[in-house]
């Protein structure tokens, strides 16, 4: 009775079969590509259970505002206006340099400067990988995201999008080990590339000469080089600099600004359309 339901291959045969085809399939995907349809298929079956998971969360929030008393809620609504996302992420750029460097493009007859398009993102993931700084948001192909797409808040640079699915994204954080960004200070001008250390906390500049102007409270704001972020967005803040003789650059290190592990949500910037400016002529 007993070799009636003893048939097939063993068990440790149909393994290996499983790894060998795993290993085919994964090497036909990075080579070209063929699995991409299939992940986007995934991406629409595991978004509700994406959204299932961050659904305690949400219920918390809601009914943390609903128990709240009508003072508190008032005093919050204040603040939300205060701090409106959007209008302080606009607010970022002094308007002085602003004006100025369109009184110059229309004094060269140079094209109209380019202006950002804005879209609220919503975090419903947080990769829990220790050596990994990524997050998961509920915007995809769908809504026109596109890959190395920049994402900001409302105090700085947050990252970029590394892989972009039909209706969710993924954006590396500029905290990543594998992340690099061009940035220059605010008060001289010098460029330099903010290195991501894997630690939430602080950034590395690296190749700073010590006959550099820098200083401990300067700004990193956005350069514009590589063409990916656009310029003049705040990142970072020098927090330590060590000068040591026997080194033949100084070691910087810079704390980010945009809130990377309490952000709710992201702005992704649209930042290459052309802004319609008006003849005052007519």
């Amino acid at each position: 009775m007993q070799t009636l339901f003893i048939q097939g291959p063993s068990v440790t045969l149909r393994t290996l079969i499983l790894v060998i085809a795993s290993i085919v399939l994964m090497t036909v995907d990075h080579r070209w590509s063929h699995m991409e349809g299939v992940r986007n298929a995934l991406a629409y079956v595991l978004y509700p259970l994406q959204y299932t998971i961050d659904l305690p969360i949400r219920l918390y929030h809601w009914s943390d505002e609903t128990l709240s008393t009508h003072q508190t809620l008032l005093d919050k609504n204040h603040q939300l206006e205060d701090l409106n996302l959007q209008n302080r992420v606009r607010l970022q750029k002094l308007d002085i340099l602003e004006k100025e460097n369109q009184r110059l493009r229309e004094l060269l007859r140079a094209t109209p400067k380019t202006g950002e398009q804005f879209l609220i993102a919503e975090i419903i993931n947080v990769d829990v990988d220790p050596y990994r700084q990524l997050i998961t948001i509920n915007k995809g192909s769908n809504d026109n995201v596109y890959s190395s797409q920049p994402a900001i808040d409302a105090q700085g640079v947050v990252g970029q999008t590394i892989h972009v699915s039909a209706m969710s994204s993924t954006i590396m954080l500029i905290t990543d080990a594998s992340h690099a960004l061009p940035v220059q200070i605010d008060r001289t001008g010098l460029r330099a590339v903010a290195f991501g250390t894997g630690k939430i906390d602080y950034l590395d500049l690296r190749h700073i000469p010590h006959s550099a102007d820098i200083r401990e409270g300067d700004t990193l704001i956005t350069s514009g080089l590589g063409g990916r972020f656009p310029a003049n967005y705040p990142v970072a803040v020098i927090t330590q600099i060590e000068r040591s003789p026997d080194e033949t650059f100084v070691t910087v290190r810079a704390e980010p600004l945009a809130q990377l592990d309490r952000s709710r949500e992201v702005l992704l910037v649209w930042h290459n359309q052309p802004l319609i400016i008006p003849n005052i002529d007519e």
